[in-house]
């Protein structure tokens, strides 16, 4: 048999092990958010997550760092999702109409629909900013995708992400900006008619996507702006 074949039923086993995988994965990410919105993030253990998913503890840790980390898995997922089609967009566009339109690809996907818009997942991102864990394990999670985003876009203008400026403060104002319309539009009204949060004047009942849109149109018209009224050199005797 030559080297790069692959013997018979193989490949078949290592898909079934990668679909067991991904299902187990999936019950424990499931199990943590339905434990946490119905005891509250202090009263859900790990322990409580595996018994759940009818899984050991020890299960658990093969695929989470921990209960926040579980909850979670839907951040983590889709930020590869947005990092797997900002690498399929044409090499010609610039780096911010890229990530711009790799995120609405994201959001329009409906053969890979985009994790946060499954049910209970925006009352979890509502979380936030309640649960100074969940909020640390969500900022490492954002962190890990954006460092990667940055690679992709350093690639894309063939620089180095590390001399170069350039791809680091694209992706933090592009991030920067879907971020900010996952909070407001986690603030708005969940799933079952709740009512706004106190002082939420971004429109947060609004679909997602024209939410994130409606956001990046902000930061486009924001630096045009900026870049008119350019700051002009100091004079000696101000």
């Amino acid at each position: 048999m030559d080297a790069d074949e692959t013997e018979p039923g193989t490949a078949a086993v290592a898909d079934r092990r990668l679909l067991r995988a991904r299902r187990t994965r999936e019950a424990l990410a499931t199990a943590a958010v339905d434990l946490i919105l119905e005891r509250g993030l202090a009263a859900t253990t790990v322990e409580a997550i595996a018994e759940r998913a009818d899984v050991t503890r020890r299960t658990f840790s093969r695929y989470f760092t921990g209960k926040e980390d579980a909850a979670l898995g839907f951040v983590r997922d889709d930020g590869e999702r947005i990092n797997e089609l900002l690498r399929a967009r044409p090499a010609g566009e610039p780096p911010l109409v890229a990530y711009r339109r790799a995120v609405r690809a994201w959001l329009a996907d409906r053969h890979t629909p985009a994790r946060h818009l499954r049910p209970r997942m925006r009352r979890i991102v509502g979380l936030l900013d309640e649960e100074p864990t969940l909020f640390a394990a969500y900022e490492r999670i954002r962190v890990d995708a954006q460092e990667e985003s940055i690679r992709i876009i350093a690639a894309r203008l063939g620089t180095d992400d590390v001399r170069d400026l350039r791809p680091a403060v694209v992706v933090e104002a592009a991030a920067g900006v879907l971020t900010a319309a996952l909070r407001a539009w986690a603030r708005g009204p969940d799933e079952h008619g709740g009512p706004h949060a106190p002082g939420d004047h971004a429109g947060s009942g609004a679909d997602l996507a024209d939410l994130v849109e409606r956001a990046y149109d902000v930061l486009s018209t924001e630096a045009a702006s900026a870049a008119v009224h350019t700051e002009q050199p100091r004079t000696t005797d101000e």
